[in-house]
């Protein structure tokens, strides 16, 4: 978001702010931010806004806009601005945590409100055509469920009418893509309220998919020196005292369960029991580097409102590794972390992709000394140099117990999804007292990176069904072919046809249903499935299939062993296009 579109975005949230004080007067004003694609504003309104007010309160904005007031900026004191909203009980709390000295206020046209600004010169820089209301929903103030609920007025603010469109255009096309209707349209998955908020239930098309895609993260961490680890879905709560996780992130845990007079929790991690196996042995500087990686299904509470399909779950698989290694070697496996990830990122067809790399943040909460957060760093920022990747610094951005690069991919439609993380950790291998001895004989701390390069199977999955809008790759499609007789009398060759496919190891069923060819043929293509094969006379005597591609393209009829071969081909080369 470029500084003056943000200006743009947040000057208009003064004049929606506004418009809304004259339509619903006696209502108050809290806070009203830019966003990334718009701003919102929170109100405690005399009466409610629905979406049947839009089209009014835009006009009464294009009006403020039409006039063209100056945004001008004041500065008063404390006292001064305390008195100015003493009707404004959201602005009076927001004044007395101020420190004392002089505070900005921002006006235009008689609206006042407390603010640091930039604004743009007058209401003529908002251009009247390119913003749009978007919703309107509930707020607690300041976030907290104890304060008052208010009323979040959002709405989409571009420089111009034609970047609103566009914006509005991917939004349509995003919504097409949800992984919630796709899910349900393509029978993929899905989740049930009644039975537990935020899980999911794979179906059988996306446990094929599921397969196919952990069966190629386990053949790549083999081939890549990793050794692949299963792990306890509960641990006592000393495990999680001594990780930290009870002092640091106890509200995102699902409540304690006691067996034998003990107290256990479902893991929100994996890394502790990854510590587990390693300090049940003595490890010498010869045995490390040490790639552990899992596929282990974590637990985090999180709260209802937030859940959104696969996007946001209580239950899911991470794309776990963890790297013990020593100091020496901390700047080579970071580098073959990242390479590794860009490859498996590429093989999936993303091909925009950038790195964010998060610093110490401030104050005196992070652990490690200065010199280990500065090598860390180097290390990441190396990495990312030798790759040619593009990359931002996240200021103060990482963790309390190390710095991170966090690797995010362009869908599609344009939009951004972090996938990767590659994390240092400070913290955990002083807290459990990792050892190994190094070559002068002395014990020594291992260094330790967290990563996950998928994230997590579920949030992945619902990343890449909107990348794909479900047309997924022949390698990671839940069915590769379905062969549709053009008549009854020609089930018997589609079901042979079918026993050749799946005798090749192709995912393939004949459709034998009642319903006519092209209601079959249709439903196939509906159902995005790569390959139609078409059997009629003249295909069973000569032992061919025609061959309709996703997508429309007809190809020359062919002997089912070289339709074999094609696909065979295809997938062993993990081919993107059909």
């Amino acid at each position: 978001m470029s500084a003056n579109v943000e200006t743009i975005r947040h000057s208009a949230s003064h004049v929606m702010a506004e418009a809304v004080l004259r339509l619903r007067p006696g209502s108050k004003v809290a806070i009203g931010p830019a966003i990334d694609d718009g701003f919102y504003y929170d109100f405690q309104l005399t009466e409610p806004i629905r979406e049947e007010d839009f089209p009014a309160i835009e006009k009464e904005m294009r009006k403020i806009i039409a006039s063209g007031a100056k945004f001008e900026r004041r500065e008063v004191s404390k006292a001064d601005a305390m008195k100015l909203f003493a009707d404004e009980p959201f602005k009076l709390e927001l004044i007395e945590g101020l420190e004392e000295g002089t505070i900005s206020l921002y006006e235009q046209d008689g609206f006042v409100d407390l603010c640091r600004g930039p604004h743009v010169e007058s209401t003529r820089e908002i251009r009247p055509d390119a913003f749009k209301l978007r919703s309107v929903a509930g707020a607690y103030w300041r976030g907290d469920e104890k304060r008052p609920m208010l009323t979040r007025l959002y709405a989409y603010c571009f420089a111009s009418k034609a970047e609103l469109e566009a914006h509005l255009k991917m939004l349509e096309e995003a919504e097409k893509r949800d992984n919630r209707r796709l899910g349900k349209e393509l029978d993929l998955f899905s989740t049930h309220e009644e039975a537990g908020a935020g899980l999911v239930y794979w179906h059988p098309k996306g446990g094929r998919f599921r397969v196919a895609l952990e069966n190629w993260w386990r053949d790549e961490h083999y081939a890549n020196g990793y050794e692949i680890l299963f792990t306890p879905h509960i641990g006592k709560s000393w495990l999680w005292e001594t990780s930290g996780h009870l002092g640091f992130y106890k509200e995102s845990m699902y409540s304690s369960m006691k067996i034998d007079e003990d107290d256990y929790y479902l893991k929100p991690m994996n890394c502790p029991f990854h510590i587990m196996i390693y300090n049940s042995n003595a490890h010498s500087y010869r045995d490390l580097p040490l790639r552990w990686a899992e596929l282990g299904t974590v637990y985090r509470y999180e709260r209802s409102g937030t859940l959104h399909g696969l996007m946001r779950v209580r239950g899911f698989t991470q794309d776990d590794a963890h790297i013990i290694c020593t100091p020496a070697q901390i700047g080579d496996e970071i580098a073959e972390v990242l390479r590794f990830s860009l490859s498996m990122h590429r093989t999936l067809g993303f091909k925009d992709i950038k790195a964010y790399l998060a610093t110490r943040p401030a104050g005196d909460g992070a652990v490690g000394a200065p010199e280990m957060w500065d090598t860390a760093l180097e290390s990441l920022r190396k990495a990312v140099e030798k790759e040619g990747l593009a990359y931002e610094m996240d200021e103060g951005g990482g963790a309390f117990y190390g710095p991170k690069i966090d690797i995010k991919v362009k869908d599609a439609i344009g939009r951004e999804w972090q996938l990767t993380t590659i994390q240092f950790d400070f913290n955990e291998p002083e807290r459990f007292d990792m050892t190994y001895v190094d070559s002068d004989g002395q014990k020594k701390r291992p260094y330790m990176v967290h990563r996950a390069l998928l994230g997590s199977i579920e949030r992945f999955f619902g990343v890449y069904l909107e990348h794909t809008a479900g047309a997924f790759p022949l390698w990671l499609s839940p069915e590769h072919a379905v062969v549709v007789p053009v008549a009854p009398t020609f089930d018997e060759y589609a079901k042979a046809v079918e026993g050749k496919l799946r005798a090749a190891g192709l995912r393939a069923k004949a459709d034998l249903s009642d319903s006519r060819m092209n209601a079959k043929i249709r439903d196939a293509q509906n159902q995005k499935v790569p390959y139609v094969l078409v059997v009629g006379g003249r295909e069973a005597e000569e032992g061919t299939v025609a061959v309709r591609v996703r997508g429309g393209e007809q190809l020359p009829p062919m002997k089912v062993e070289a339709f074999v071969e094609r696909a065979k081909a295809k997938l062993a080369e993990k081919a993107l296009d059909l």
